[in-house]
């Protein structure tokens, strides 16, 4: 099968192309289309006719969305719009990862893929948006959320914290609650999706009931078998110019149910990559 992959140099991008290495991968990143324009996503799209397009591009500076919010919505909406627009014409699956930042976080319970979002930031309501016009311009989508994503390659939470390790102590926040997700076993869900028809909207996140952020970098250091000093604090204590959602933990109803490993199993992958990389 020939498959597009947008955002192809992305930490998830390089993972899904890993994972789908046995299909024909055509790597798209800006300097080979610029999917916020139309004319070069429809000019790409004629010259691949791939069979499946897996859109991995977006803007995730969460706070730079709140300065910059013509840029978010150009990469999370738009570009969105137009790999739609285009592939609906064409009868081509689309596949679109969005994100956990799409609720609010007044949840007491796991969402699940048919609660109603109400994001609280401009990246979370510029993803929304790149979600609703995927569900009105082609019906054979796949809308795959997920959440504190990471991967040994990029910008991320837990490359971050092992990058300022030597500043102790560590300050994190240990009152927001969500799922994190190891980059290749998100891709691994992905390519079983893939192999169905059962088009719609996925939650396909780190299973285990979610943690917090100082949990999860607690159990990252240890599976790194590093001595970092971690202190606790709360949100308020570390204002940030996006709001977050406080509890974002995601969890699965749809058929097919496609569960992820454990978030802490993640953790373990992660530290063995990044030991296989020293």
């Amino acid at each position: 099968m020939i498959i597009v992959v947008t955002g192809a140099n992305g930490q998830l991008g390089q993972a899904v192309q890993a994972v789908l290495h046995t299909h024909q991968i055509v790597a798209w990143d800006l300097a080979q289309v610029d999917v916020t324009s139309l004319d070069a996503v429809r000019k790409g799209i004629e010259s691949v006719r791939p069979q499946l397009v897996i859109n991995t591009a977006a803007y995730t500076d969460v706070d730079g969305a709140e300065s910059h919010p013509t840029e978010a919505y150009r990469v999370n909406a738009l570009g969105p719009r137009n790999l739609a627009l285009v592939t609906g014409d064409a009868g081509i699956p689309l596949l679109h990862v969005s994100t956990d930042y799409v609720f609010d976080g007044t949840a007491t319970r796991p969402y699940h893929e048919f609660d109603r979002p109400n994001p609280i930031s401009v990246y979370g309501a510029s993803k929304l948006a790149g979600e609703e016009a995927i569900r009105a311009l082609n019906p054979r989508h796949f809308i795959v959320r997920t959440a504190w994503l990471y991967h040994v390659h990029g910008q991320n939470f837990p490359n971050t914290i092992v990058n300022l390790a030597n500043r102790q102590p560590l300050r994190i926040v240990s009152d927001q609650y969500g799922s994190p997700t190891y980059a290749p076993h998100l891709a691994e869900a992905i390519a079983k999706l893939i192999d169905t028809t059962a088009y719609g909207t996925f939650h396909l996140a780190g299973s285990g009931g979610g943690t917090s952020w100082f949990e999860f970098a607690t159990s990252l250091f240890h599976a790194l078998e590093m001595t970092v000093t971690i202190q606790p604090v709360s949100t308020c204590d570390f204002p940030r110019p996006a709001p977050r959602p406080r509890y974002a933990v995601l969890t699965s109803i749809q058929d097919p149910h496609i569960e992820l490993p454990p978030w802490k199993e993640g953790v373990q992958a992660f530290a063995r990559a990044v030991r296989a990389r020293q």
